[in-house]
């Protein structure tokens, strides 16, 4: 783990066009509040400091926080960790937990277990029954793991599956997850208008079962 005294350092992964939603879905509100304020206050609750990954700084200066462009646009979601990960080592941080900007019900309890078995050499990432068996876009990336980043940009495949088979890491077992909620909902994330609806709807039942 990272000793007591380092910066643990937290990035929302905000650099995305959207195309499938039509604008930013980062702003779109899921039961009144906007995805991109539930990230940051579940993420706020594990991490030291913060950063917004995102070519469009006017579209979250109202967060007041610092914001950082990826170094190679259009490179998805590796291009965002990468930018994570140089600004992570700017601040003395030995790497970053990086959140994608649309998943609006990722507990912090769950993104404080993930910072809590952070260390300088091993990805963190949590197991999920969706896609490939874990959600790397809710996961710890240590420095380390920079040159492999790099590498992998200037590959042909640049999909976070194969970057974390090319580096150290660690799974929280589904187990683990499971204690902080359904991991369908834990990491549903909204891409379309009509995941939009059905997050509102599972907002709206998870209100009525408080």
């Amino acid at each position: 783990m990272p000793s007591s005294h380092a910066v643990v350092v937290g990035a929302i992964l905000a650099g995305g066009e959207s195309r499938r939603f039509g604008s930013p879905k980062a702003l779109a509100r899921v039961d009144g509040v906007r995805i991109v304020d539930r990230v940051r206050g579940a993420l706020g609750e594990a991490v030291d400091e913060m950063v917004v990954i995102a070519n469009d700084p006017a579209l979250f200066a109202d967060l007041d926080l610092p914001i950082c462009g990826d170094r190679m646009r259009g490179s998805g979601p590796l291009a965002g960790i990468d930018a994570a990960l140089r600004w992570a080592a700017e601040r003395g941080a030995a790497g970053a937990l990086c959140v994608s900007c649309d998943l609006p019900f990722a507990p912090a309890g769950l993104l404080r277990e993930i910072a809590a078995r952070a260390d300088a050499d091993h990805a963190v990432v949590p197991e999920s029954p969706r896609g490939h068996g874990m959600e790397p876009l809710c996961a710890w990336y240590p420095l380390s793991a920079l040159a492999e980043v790099e590498r992998a940009l200037a590959s042909d495949d640049r999909s976070l599956r194969a970057l974390l088979a090319s580096v150290d890491s660690v799974r929280v077992p589904l187990e683990t997850v499971r204690r902080f909620g359904d991991p369908e909902v834990l990491f549903f994330n909204v891409n379309t208008r009509d995941d939009l609806e059905r997050a509102q709807a599972i907002a709206r039942s998870t209100d009525a079962a408080s």
